[in-house]
């Protein structure tokens, strides 16, 4: 039996040790990002089940105790709450752009991950302007909080969106100043 060199390159392309090694490349590239999300995930229900534990203490009333052991899962019974919840919208606003409002914020605390190098070779984006480009970025949310109060056509809803709008500039300032004082360091 005479086996040519077509067949014999189809069975080596087909061999276990090739096809192993794509699968677990794809699979190297996905392992930081869901260690990230998933870290990140968990550090948030934490941090929320010690705050109301803490504000519990101190109150001197029963913290959450009821959505699983101790009330940990607490977070994700109030998160699906909210989901679920009636969307409602005022009556006498703008709509459309009252609800783009809470997009645009979103969107931009997602889209200020792309500076975050997930592997070696994994960048979305060139790490000398990651930097300024996650400060534009998350300065982007103000923007939606402003639209959300002002389109509700309601002077105490945007007294809200102002008051909102100022407490997150107030906190982006001494953030973006250590973060370029740290940067201008390390360029140094």
């Amino acid at each position: 039996m005479i086996i040519d060199t077509i067949e014999v390159q189809t069975i080596n392309s087909f061999s276990t040790s090739e096809s192993l090694k794509e699968v677990y490349g794809l699979i190297w590239i996905f392992v930081p990002i869901l260690t990230l999300i998933i870290g990140i995930t968990i550090g948030v229900l934490v941090i929320v089940w010690l705050e109301r534990e803490i504000s519990a203490a101190i109150q001197q009333r029963i913290g959450p105790e009821y959505a699983g052991p101790f009330g940990i899962l607490q977070a994700l019974a109030d998160g699906t709450k909210l989901l679920f919840k009636e969307d409602l919208l005022p009556s006498r606003g703008d709509a459309h752009l009252f609800s783009i409002g809470p997009s645009i914020v979103v969107i931009s605390i997602l889209l200020s991950y792309l500076v975050i190098p997930f592997g070696y070779r994994l960048v979305l984006a060139v790490l000398s302007i990651g930097v300024s480009l996650w400060i534009a970025i998350s300065s982007i949310a103000p923007i939606g909080l402003l639209m959300s109060g002002y389109r509700s056509n309601n002077k105490y809803f945007f007294s809200d969106g102002l008051r909102a709008v100022a407490q997150s500039i107030s906190y982006e300032i001494p953030l973006t100043l250590c973060v370029l004082s740290i940067s201008l360091r390390v360029i140094r």
